[in-house]
């Protein structure tokens, strides 16, 4: 019988699970930003920030016990990939809701919106596949979700850059758009890479 060096340690699944759990409550609070009035998206931008700082936390507590474990249930390289991933994910998804904050936009554009509720797809079907990485179970239907999602959304983002350039709108409106959704769509390429480190860990585990 072979030498196992893999840890059953489960601590590692339960903070991929928490960090999943973050990107849900943060993305819920950015769908309710872009749809919010200007005067109420302030409030929703900082809870936002106190979620994304919680996922922070998640982050470092991952790094910590990596750095202190010897053996460990997966790769490290790979426990550092899903962290470094999972967290980029809030991390777009808190610039974004800075940005709309910020810039003082009255209505957003319906385009914007279905942006964030396919994040917060991503985000629900996340948080559902992070349990099955202790097993490596039930995680092939996540990632081609997750893959069919983000190319819906690159869709998305081609219609609402034509949209905006054809709109006759003033140039600074076309700038301060433009960023948004190009960080909104930066989130979603964050969702595919998550998903696809997720199929690679798997393949390598089974």
């Amino acid at each position: 019988m072979g030498l196992s060096f893999k840890s059953s340690d489960s601590a590692f699944f339960d903070l991929f699970s928490q960090s999943a759990n973050h990107l849900v409550a943060g993305i819920d609070l950015l769908a309710k930003l872009v749809a919010a009035p200007r005067e109420e998206r302030a409030v929703l931008r900082d809870s936002l920030h106190e979620v994304e700082h919680e996922a922070d936390v998640t982050r470092h507590e991952i790094s910590k016990k990596l750095n202190a474990s010897f053996v460990t249930p997966l790769d490290r390289e790979d426990i550092s990939e899903l962290a470094g991933v999972l967290d980029d994910c809030m991390d777009y998804a808190d610039e974004a809701g800075d940005l709309i904050v910020l810039y003082q936009l009255e209505e957003l554009p319906a385009g914007i919106i279905e942006q964030v509720v396919q994040l917060q797809r991503c985000a629900e079907l996340t948080a559902e596949a992070m349990p099955g990485l202790r097993k490596m179970e039930g995680l092939r239907d996540y990632w081609v979700e997750i893959n069919r999602l983000e190319n819906y959304g690159d869709r998305i983002y081609r219609d609402m850059l034509a949209e905006i350039f054809e709109a006759g709108l003033d140039p600074l409106t076309v700038i301060k758009l433009k960023d948004i959704i190009e960080t909104l769509e930066k989130a979603m390429d964050k969702f595919e890479a998550l998903a696809n480190t997720v199929e690679s860990v798997a393949i390598k585990e089974s």
